[in-house]
């Protein structure tokens, strides 16, 4: 796994080993970005929340693509190391916030100012658990979550989002397995 396009294309990635790890597909990684950058304009000054980061690989794509700061959340042991020593590997230290937390038990944003409300959130947790609804709540009522953000989820095809008060569908497509929902936060 590589970074595809910005400051650090080409950077090899690490991805943590395990059964719990479900990287985003190149393909589905690169049609995401696409979007982002050409439909949505999201990317150049964006604060970015990586949430179940896992590698880092879609919070590390948006720093190389122009993004201002990225905040990462995750618990599992392998996927932190993994996902500091690509942090490490894009020289990105600086510019990254990492919590070895819960995204569904978030801390409050507001000792974060630097790096929060986030304009831009990647919410990829492990299927079929309905953690996308708990996780942007929770990380709304912290703070992290900026009004009018885009917020990006994947999920496996056959699931289903429900309605999230505050938040419309700006887009949602399949990449084989997975199905990808954007959606758009309401304004404050």
């Amino acid at each position: 796994m590589r970074i595809d396009a910005g400051s650090h294309k080409g950077t090899r990635l690490i991805a943590p080993e395990g059964a719990d790890v479900r990287p985003t597909s190149d393909r589905a990684r690169q049609a995401i970005f696409n979007m982002l950058a050409h439909r949505f304009d999201a990317l150049r000054g964006a604060k970015v929340l990586d949430a179940f980061a896992g590698s880092g690989a879609l919070g590390l794509e948006a720093l190389s693509r122009g993004a201002e700061s990225l905040v990462v959340f995750e618990t599992a042991r392998p996927a932190l190391d993994a996902l500091k020593r690509n942090i490490a590997a894009c020289h990105e230290i600086a510019r990254t916030l990492v919590f070895s937390s819960d995204a569904c038990h978030p801390p409050q944003a507001m000792t974060h100012r630097a790096f929060a409300p986030c304009t831009l959130v990647f919410l990829d947790p492990p299927y079929h658990k309905g953690l996308i609804p708990l996780a942007l709540r929770a990380l709304q009522d912290a703070g992290w979550i900026a009004p009018e953000a885009l917020i990006v989820t994947e999920m496996d095809a056959r699931e289903t989002l429900p309605e999230m008060a505050g938040f419309a569908v700006a887009d949602e497509r399949r990449y084989g397995k997975a199905k990808i929902v954007i959606l758009r936060g309401a304004a404050a």
